[in-house]
């Protein structure tokens, strides 16, 4: 259900994602995140094409907050604003954190390997179905990640819309 992976570059630290799709509670959630309460990023699935662009921007946020580079006030909503192809942190916030009105929720967790991380916990405060975090594309709403991303048809003829959209995420600082 949950997939957790360490990072890489950062291999004191793990990163746990966790799926909900039929969402009742999207609202107390937010407000949960904001609070503090629920340690963690809200992300909208229907902006994810895969949980390896999830991992990008996690591990760009942990390296950002190793330098003390982060352009965000936490690691989670940085985060999020790595997901974006633009620098317009209000507008990353929009497109890809959790509204009020969704009925899916991703939740991605980064934990220090000492730290006991209570995954039930956070799993009850959800009012919703948990499922696999590999079935994250059958969320994704593919036309609004193309045009976000400005993905030209092209483009998916030599590789795939992930390829696209991490390329993008990794290129938005180079000037």
């Amino acid at each position: 259900m949950q997939l957790t992976q360490d990072l890489e570059l950062f291999p004191e630290y793990t990163v746990t994602q966790l799926l909900f799709k039929d969402v009742k509670n999207a609202t107390e959630l937010r407000k949960m995140a904001v609070n503090g309460e629920i340690k963690g990023a809200l992300i909208n699935p229907s902006m994810v094409v895969d949980a390896f662009q999830i991992l990008v921007a996690t591990n760009k946020a942990v390296h950002l907050h190793k330098i003390g580079k982060m352009k965000t006030r936490s690691l989670y909503s940085e985060i999020i604003f790595n997901l974006s192809p633009t620098n317009n942190i209000s507008e990353a916030f929009k497109r890809f954190g959790v509204s009020d009105s969704d009925c899916a929720v991703h939740i991605v967790l980064v934990h220090n390997k000492e730290e006991n991380l209570n995954v039930d916990d956070i799993i009850s405060k959800v009012d919703g179905q948990q499922i696999p975090v590999d079935q994250v594309s059958d969320l994704m709403d593919a036309a609004k990640i193309k045009k976000l991303y400005k993905v030209a048809p092209q483009e998916e003829k030599c590789g795939s819309l992930l390829d696209a959209v991490v390329c993008r995420m990794a290129t938005k600082d180079v000037a």
